[in-house]
Order: structure tokens, then C-alpha cells, then sequence
């Protein structure tokens, strides 16, 4: 870890809430001198607080990035693992053990704590944040960048062999594209051209003319592995192209043959075409000898591919699917379900998760028996609600087999046995005959013909005092997506993979015009299936506070707030204040006309159906 990552992480979110307030005041002065690069004085004063606190998470994270400074790595470990043991979920600890664990020359469990820190707390932009702190991947990522001003592809960067080795070598980046979608124009470059670098590689080694070693090789798997992910969106040049093509008819004539086939052929081919996709591609999992990135290569690519396609076979379907729209919503998620996500949150984490909501009154609510999630898309959200709440009974539904068999493989991973996944229309769900205790839609009901009806159906199965979370498209936030989507009509792109990447690096080249600014920002656009969604979604509604405000007075229903980063409720309150305020929808109609992107990604809030 170098020395930006260690200040970024110097404190952790371990403090213990119930120390002295003079061992707070100790604590600020430890870091602030670690900050000023006084080890020895933090060393010192973490001492201090631990002869007091001995549990002090806050002091043992501290100390432990201390001992890494002076290359006391078991040292570090030693106080890193005590600092877990009073917080396992803090993602600042998990990268700091994983740090060490490294350097002890235990890359296997260093993953393993690079992973949780990712799904912890370092997912979105904070990955990229980190990566980019790197001296070799930075230094990399602005040569790339002056390289190719203006370009999407540009001139392929030569990587040295010091730099190729170092970032072989980096556990960290490998776990990141493993397991997140990697957002930022100037990462894609760098990882565009970096599996430009891997192919010619590949190439040789099969020529004969050089070696891909095993550290290149698991660089290359989890590259094929961010592929996967993002679904191929990065672009490539002809001579790639022809190039990839050709490795992949070798690597099908070798698997029609039963040849003997080299890791640096698989990992090439997996970095440009889904390998569940080749004939016989079962038959790489019948090889014993795999190396440990090859097998978590085959594992994504092949293994859970094929284990959603029987699933697909087994999902019931609850509803018919009548409707035109909602039959074209199928199709695109069928052909790309979406979100892609791989890492569960609260994986081995539930019961301290769980414990930190019911202390903070967070949740979903300790007492909700039956829950419906209304469009649960890929599985993400049903999960982290089945998790929060073992003891409720979920009814997880969508358009999409696609989407529903990759929930079923993720939910059955995590050892998650209280949700039930079925396909259903929302529209026509008013006959299945159950009534729920809570409802979640977000995200959902604007793809419908009519979002209202499909919204009175949701709270025709809503118990009396019942609560429903509703995410919907905000009309204001959406305007530089509305006026995207017009733009790439004009333009003729299609939505078909090719006309995505098209579209993509058009985009790209033309990054600083401000019509882009905020698409680029977004998590949508670094995936296929994003982009299909934001540029080419089938149906679209947006609406307003106001329009919402109607329906709830029209249904009789209580608003109970937003949900919002706290930066956004601080600035809301200053501007509202009272707590009332927070649940007065012409407040937030009043906030949102003078920062229009309030609801950039949409509204999401609860309301209760209140008794007749």
C-alpha cells in the first residue's frame, strides 16, 4: 500500500463509540500525527490508548498500518486482526490485512480481505480511486491518456516488461476486476490496451516465441473476467479483432479434437468471447489441472452459465405476460439482464449486519412477515433484504428468466433459503391471491406501459398500515439522459452489441462535450446491458414530485421520506428545516427545482397504506 492509500486508510471506521471522550481526543491526535509523518509520536500515543482501551479498533487499524510502514508485516497482522475482531465490517481494516497479508506472501488470503474490503465499502468509485493511486498503474493511465488525446483506442501502449510484472503482481487490481465493473474513461483505456498488450503476449507463447507466465496468465484470467462483466464493451481494434477470432476457431478445434489447450489460449479467448458460448465448452471442466485462475475463470464463464440455463427450465411462472410493452421489457432483459453484480455485501457478515440496523432502527422492519419485491431484476435486492430479515417470507418476481435464474445461482450461493423467485407481470399479478405485509419496486414501475396501473395492482396485494418502497424515474435528473437518448436517435446507433461500442466510443472521443459530461459519470454506461438500459431502454416514464403527490393523495397514502446520501439531507434541512419538513412532498419539490439532480439516479421513498 503506498502512501496515499495508507492516509486514506490511517483511521478506519472502527473507532469504539464508547470510549472516554479524552481517548477520542487521543485518537485525533494519533492520526493527525501519523498525517504528519510523525510515526513515531502515533505509535506512541496508539500505545497509550490500547494500555486504556485494549479493544480500541481505531488505535489497533492504526497501529497495524504503522507496523506496515516499517515493514512489520506479522506484526500488522497481528494488530489487524484484532481490530476485526471488534469490527468485522470495516473496509478500511480488510484492506490493510490484505496489505500485509501480501506481503507475508499469502495471496490467497490477502484476496480474500481484498474482496470483502471491495464489497464492504470500496465499490463504485472508490476502486477506481485506489487503483489510480498505484505509482505503476497510474503512471501507466496518463501515459495512455497523453498517448491517446482525444481517442478512444488510439496507439496501443508498449508496457514494459517492469511495469507488465508489477502489475501482474498487484492482488488488489486483480480482485477489483474479478468482481466490479471498472467505471472511468481513463481506467478503460488502460485496461483496453493492457489486454492489447496480453493478446500479443498470448500470441507469442502460442507461437512458441515466448512465455506467458503464471502470474501474466492470472492477470489475463481476471482481465477476461472484467470482460465478462462489462459484457465485451471495451473496443478493439481490427487487428485484434482477426486476431482474437483466431484464437478462438484454435481453441475450438483443440476442444472438438480433446488437444491439450494452454492457459495463456483459454485466458485469451475469455478476454473477447464468452466461453459458455463454444461448442464443447462444457468440456473444460472435465480437466483436473487447471490452475486456480483458470478454474475461477471456468467457474464464471462456464460453470454458472450453464447452471442458469437449467434453472431457466425450472422458474414457475406466476402470471401470463400479456401486455405488448412488458413483453418488450422481457426481451431486452432476457437478451441483457441487468445490474450486473457479482459480490455480496453481506456475505459472512449477516448477523453483525443485521445487529448494526436493529440498533439503528434501519432495515426493512423486524416485524415483516411476507415481503413482495416487484421486478427483483438480477437478485441483488431480494438478497440483501432476505439477509436483513431471515425470518420474512419473499416472493421475488420479474419479467425475465434470464434475470431470475441469475438471482436463484446467487441467492443459492449466499445459503439464502427465504425467497421464493417466480415470473410474473406486475400488471397482471392482482390474481395471484396473497397479500404482503411490505412491497418493493424500485426501478421497475417506469418501464411499464402505465406505471400508475401497475402501481394501484402493487397496492391492491399491500396489507392495511402495509409500507411500499417505490424507486421512479425523476423527469428533472433525467433531462441530460433525455437529451442523449434524442441525440443518439438522430445518430442512427442501434441496439445491437456493435452499435453499443459504437455508440461508446463516440462518446468517449467526444467526453468533453458537456451533452456527455454526465453520461460518462455514470455507473450505467461501462456495461453492455447499462447502456442498453439508459440509451435504448423499450419504455421510459419520468415523473415529478408533483404528479407523485397526487397519486399518494388520490390512493390515500402517507408519505415517509426520502432516501438520500446524508450530505443531501443536511443540505435539504438547512434550506427545509423541522423534522416535518422531510416528509412534506412540497419541500422536496422545492429543493429538487433548485438542484435539479437531487434525484440523479431516481426517487426512491416509503409509503404506508393507511386503513380504510
Amino acid at each position: 500500500m503506498n502512501r496515499s492509500q495508507r492516509r486514506a486508510f490511517a483511521r478506519g471506521k472502527g473507532v469504539a463509540g464508547s470510549a472516554p471522550a479524552d481517548v477520542v481526543a487521543l485518537m485525533d491526535e494519533a492520526v493527525l500525527a501519523y498525517r504528519q509523518g510523525q510515526r513515531g509520536q502515533a505509535a506512541a500515543i496508539c500505545k497509550q490508548i490500547l494500555t486504556r482501551v485494549p479493544e480500541h479498533a481505531g488505535a489497533l487499524n492504526l497501529a497495524g498500518i504503522l507496523h506496515q510502514a516499517a515493514d512489520n508485516h506479522r506484526l500488522a497482522v497481528k494488530m489487524l486482526e484484532k481490530a476485526l475482531g471488534q469490527n468485522e465490517l470495516d473496509a478500511a481494516c480488510h484492506y490493510n490485512i490484505a496489505t500485509s497479508y501480501q506481503a507475508l506472501g499469502q495471496p490467497s488470503t490477502a484476496a480474500t480481505h481484498f474482496k470483502r474490503a471491495i464489497a464492504l465499502g470500496l465499490s463504485g468509485r472508490d476502486v477506481e480511486q485506489f487503483l489510480q493511486q498505484d505509482e505503476i498503474i497510474g503512471r501507466c493511465v496518463r501515459r495512455i491518456m497523453e498517448d491517446t488525446p482525444g481517442q478512444p483506442i488510439g496507439r496501443q501502449a508498449r508496457f514494459d516488461a517492469d511495469d507488465l510484472a508489477a502489475i501482474a503482481a498487484n492482488i488488489f487490481l486483480r480482485c477489483a476486476l474479478q468482481t466490479n465493473i471498472i467505471r472511468g474513461v481513463p481506467l478503460e483505456l488502460f485496461l483496453t490496451s493492457l489486454r492489447s498488450t496480453l493478446l500479443r503476449r498470448a500470441l507469442a507463447d502460442i507461437a512458441g516465441a515466448g512465455r506467458v507466465d503464471d502470474g501474466m496468465v492470472a492477470l489475463f484470467c481476471a482481465l477476461g473476467q472484467q470482460c465478462f462483466l462489462n459484457e465485451y464493451v471495451f473496443a478493439q481494434s481490427d487487428e485484434e479483432t482477426r486476431d482474437a477470432n483466431g484464437l478462438r476457431e484454435m481453441l475450438s478445434q483443440k476442444l472438438s479434437s480433446g488437444s491439450d489447450i494452454a492457459p495463456a489460449l483459454l485466458a485469451a479467448v475469455a478476454a473477447y468471447f464468452p466461453l459458455h458460448a463454444l461448442p464443447e465448452a462444457k468440456s473444460l471442466l472435465a480437466a483436473a489441472a487447471w490452475p486456480d485462475a483458470i478454474g475461477e475463470l471456468l467457474q464464471q464463464q462456464v460453470r454458472d452459465p450453464l447452471e442458469e440455463a437449467d434453472d431457466k427450465r425450472a422458474i414457475p411462472a406466476l402470471t401470463p405476460i400479456t401486455d405488448k410493452v412488458s413483453q418488450d421489457v422481457r426481451e431486452q432483459y432476457e437478451e441483457n439482464p441487468y445490474p450486473r453484480w457479482t459480490l455480496n455485501p453481506l456475505a459472512g457478515f449477516a448477523n453483525a449486519i443485521r445487529e448494526q440496523a436493529q440498533a439503528g432502527g434501519g432495515g426493512a422492519g423486524g416485524d415483516v412477515q411476507d415481503i413482495l419485491i416487484a421486478g427483483c431484476g438480477t437478485g441483488e435486492h431480494p438478497l440483501d433484504v432476505a439477509q436483513k430479515l431471515p425470518q420474512a417470507r419473499l416472493l421475488a418476481v420479474d419479467l425475465s428468466l434470464s434475470s431470475l435464474a441469475y438471482a436463484r445461482r446467487k441467492t443459492r450461493e449466499e445459503g439464502v433459503t427465504n425467497i421464493e423467485y417466480a415470473q410474473a407481470d406486475i400488471l397482471n399479478l392482482q390474481g395471484i391471491g396473497r397479500i404482503f405485509d411490505r412491497i418493493e419496486s424500485v426501478g421497475v414501475l417506469h418501464h411499464l406501459a402505465d406505471p400508475k396501473a401497475g402501481w394501484r395492482v402493487l397496492l391492491s396485494l399491500l396489507a392495511p398500515n402495509g409500507v411500499m418502497r417505490v424507486g421512479l424515474y425523476s423527469e428533472a435528473a433525467r433531462r441530460s439522459i433525455v437529451e442523449a437518448r434524442a441525440l443518439v436517435t438522430r445518430r442512427g446507433y442501434q441496439p445491437t452489441a456493435d452499435g453499443i461500442r459504437a455508440l461508446r466510443q463516440d462518446i468517449i472521443r467526444e467526453r468533453e462535450d458537456p451533452r456527455w459530461r454526465l453520461v460518462i459519470t455514470t455507473v450505467d454506461f461501462y456495461s453492455l446491458s447499462g447502456c442498453r438500459d439508459m440509451f435504448f431502454n423499450v419504455m421510459e416514464h419520468r415523473l415529478t414530485i408533483p404528479e407523485i403527490a397526487a397519486f399518494l393523495n388520490e390512493q390515500k397514502l402517507s408519505f415517509l421520506g426520502c432516501e438520500l446520501d446524508p450530505e443531501t439531507v443536511k443540505k435539504f434541512g438547512e434550506q427545509h428545516p423541522g423534522e416535518k419538513a422531510l416528509v412534506n412532498l412540497d419541500d422536496w419539490h422545492s429543493f429538487e427545482q433548485a438542484n435539479p439532480t437531487t434525484f440523479r439516479n431516481m426517487y426512491v421513498f416509503s409509503i404506508r397504506k393507511n386503513e380504510a
